[in-house]
């Protein structure tokens, strides 16, 4: 298991020197430079909604009233009354015929009791009252520390943190801290909020701002990098210089199908790694600066194939390491509309390599243009506009993503093609369509006609155009199966049989006059038609 667990190291990183320890744990020490990836901060995307532009009047009990304020009043019976009065610098409002009413400090739900006493000292019971905060005192709050935009901000008194803290542009990244944000007046600490609490459980206790209030985001203390099967790798910010794994894993909740986790820290120079079993979390700790990478022993000796296409089955299949193609259809549900002839498989590592083709032949044909040189000044105006339609066709052929098919043949073992982790597999549905596609004059389906050949069915879509490169005519058997016929060629013609499903490509003519560009885009014409199942236009 160990000389496994080595291989699996060596495979994600170089690694220069290499001592497996003993005891409980795998502990392995890698000399040299740890791998990087970027990852984003536990808690970036808070900013990235819209606090700052919600103006909404959020009415809360406990709210005390302040200078500024704005109360509601209304009496009615033996005396009439209403108005919307501002509570003045002294803390008070006035009522004609009842005198001054001290509101300053007044719980936003006693204010309608604090009104209705004073005004039964006038009037006894004969006059009912109503009374609540309509308007909260606009003040200006200091935002300071590790924000993108440190300064003054305009707002209401019953604002939250998190709206004056997205009016300053959010949180720096790598400088500003989540965990450690103070509100302070009179230079004196008021409130300590921990931002990681409200992502985790969506609580907040909202503060009453006042004005000159200031906002102090903390300096970044200590954080860690969270690694492998989870959400989202992710930089964790620590409340200490060290936790325990579970508190970890109580924010960063990783993949039901972890079973281990890893610990990497750097000791001298040197990387240190262990690996612990998962029930091990509530006794490891980790520090400030090391990286903790969960993983599954699970996913080492299993993997996911996707199913696609005509079934009745799910479409995801979880299957041993080294389980075979036909072992695997044998488990697929097919429906009445499958088609099982026509099965189609998909690697991710066969499009990989496609692509990696493409763009090795665009970057020679880029080459190519780029020194070819001109004798007349004639010759040097026809290359260079030959050079830019060539440069376009090169970046619209770079986009292209091919799909990585492997041809099943009717012939092969199936029991012999291994599957592949992330591999697709197509089920088509029957079909009695033909799709001609390219440079016809009008490319469209049709119906399959028994004994139609190649001819019958561009002939059906009136003809060849113009820009059509009839020596590269492909057949496309409904398997995936490309077959080439040259229509330019009477003689040289052979009939090739189409099937329900099949499609139809005609590739274009290249309009050149230097042979080599001529060939180089027809090739990468042909392995785009060939691996994308696109027709792409040259120039």
């Amino acid at each position: 298991m160990k000389k496994l667990w080595v291989i699996w190291l060596l495979a994600m990183g170089e690694l220069l020197s290499v001592d497996v320890g003993h005891g409980s744990m795998d502990t392995i020490t890698i000399k040299g430079s740890g791998t990087t990836q970027e990852v984003r901060y536990y808690g970036e995307s808070l900013f990235e909604g819209n606090f700052k532009e919600n103006r909404q009047l959020r009415y809360s009990a406990d709210y005390l009233v302040n200078i500024g304020d704005t109360v509601s009043v209304k009496l009615w019976g033996a005396y009439e009354y209403q108005s919307s009065l501002t509570v003045d610098s002294k803390g008070n409002i006035f009522i004609p015929k009842v005198g001054t009413i001290h509101l300053l400090g007044v719980r936003s739900e006693s204010i309608a009791t604090r009104v209705k006493k004073s005004v039964q000292g006038v009037f006894n019971n004969n006059v009912f009252v109503y009374a609540h905060l309509e308007n909260f005192q606009p003040i200006s709050v200091f935002v300071a520390g590790g924000v993108r935009q440190p300064g003054l901000y305009e707002g209401l008194s019953s604002d939250s943190i998190l709206q004056f803290i997205d009016k300053a542009g959010g949180i720096e990244n790598g400088e500003g801290s989540y965990r450690e944000i103070q509100l302070l007046r009179a230079n004196r600490v008021v409130k300590t909020v921990d931002l990681y609490q409200f992502l985790l459980q969506g609580r907040l206790t909202m503060s009453q701002f006042k004005n000159g209030d200031v906002l102090q985001v903390g300096k970044l203390q200590n954080s860690i990098r969270v690694e492998g099967e989870v959400r989202r790798p992710v930089i964790f910010e620590l409340p200490a210089d060290s936790v325990m794994v579970d508190e970890v894993m109580q924010y960063v909740v990783p993949k039901p199908n972890v079973t281990h986790f890893m610990v990497t820290r750097w000791q001298n120079g040197y990387q240190s790694v262990q690996r612990y079993d998962l029930t091990e979390r509530y006794r490891v700790a980790i520090q400030n600066g090391e990286t903790i990478h969960f993983m599954s022993d699970y996913l080492q000796d299993n993997l996911i194939v996707k199913i696609e296409g005509e079934h009745g089955g799910l479409n995801t299949m979880t299957v041993q390491k080294g389980a075979n193609l036909e072992s695997v259809l044998q488990q697929i549900s097919f429906t009445s509309l499958s088609d099982p002839q026509a099965v189609q498989l998909y690697r991710k590592s066969i499009a990989q390599k496609q692509k990696q083709l493409i763009q090795a032949n665009l970057k020679d044909l880029e080459a190519r243009v780029l020194t070819t040189g001109s004798s007349t000044t004639e010759e040097a105006k026809i290359r260079k506009e030959e050079s830019s339609l060539v440069l376009d066709f090169i970046k619209r052929a770079s986009e292209v993503e091919p799909k990585g098919q492997i041809i099943i043949n009717e012939s092969s073992d199936l029991s012999q093609v291994i599957l592949e982790a992330g591999d697709t597999i197509y089920i088509p549905k029957r079909s009695q369509v033909v799709v001609v596609e390219g440079e016809v004059s009008l490319p469209n389906a049709q119906t399959h006609v028994e004994g139609y050949t190649v001819d019958d069915y561009i002939e059906s879509c009136g003809s060849y155009s113009p820009r059509a490169n009839q020596e590269k005519v492909l057949l496309v058997k409904k398997n995936g199966r490309v077959l080439t016929y040259d229509a330019s060629n009477w003689w040289r013609k052979k009939s090739m049989r189409v099937e329900p499903g099949d499609s139809i490509l005609v590739l274009g003519k290249v309009d050149s006059k230097n042979i080599q560009i001529t060939s180089s885009v027809t090739q990468i014409l042909y392995q785009i038609a060939v691996g994308a199942a696109v027709v792409l236009r040259a120039f």
